[in-house]
């Protein structure tokens, strides 16, 4: 899994335990799901369809900096499903796991449209 996003955990991002709010933490991963999509299907139209179950194993608090892993588990014909880790990048303990996480590729339309890939590919291997 690769770590491409760091967070800092912020006053405005905890709850009222002090610890990192959970909803925070999950719209850093949709948005980092999205980009992450963005950038394999070469498509800013997408959508989030489904997030599985959410695993939180520990917390973080204020000034903790919070590490994102996307992966993709697989490619559909219009869809992309990934997988995501959220870490501590002091103590590299495990924040949170998402098993999988399916985003859609969208067409002009706003309606599910094939994307063509079927491998993980690197913007470097793009640029020729």
């Amino acid at each position: 899994m690769r770590f491409h996003t760091r967070k800092w955990v912020k006053p405005e991002d905890l709850n009222p335990n002090g610890t990192l709010f959970g909803g925070r933490l999950l719209a850093w991963i949709d948005e980092e799901a999205a980009l992450y999509t963005n950038i394999q299907l070469e498509n800013s139209k997408i959508v989030t369809k489904y997030i599985s179950e959410i695993n939180f194993n520990s917390s973080a608090k204020q000034g903790d900096i919070v590490e994102l892993g996307m992966s993709v588990v697989k490619f559909g014909k219009t869809s992309i499903t990934l997988n995501c880790e959220a870490r501590n990048k002091m103590t590299r303990e495990t924040i949170l796991t998402v098993e999988n996480i399916v985003m859609v590729n969208l067409g002009d339309d706003g309606k599910p449209a094939p994307h063509g890939k079927s491998k993980l590919e690197y913007v470097k291997d793009r640029i020729k």
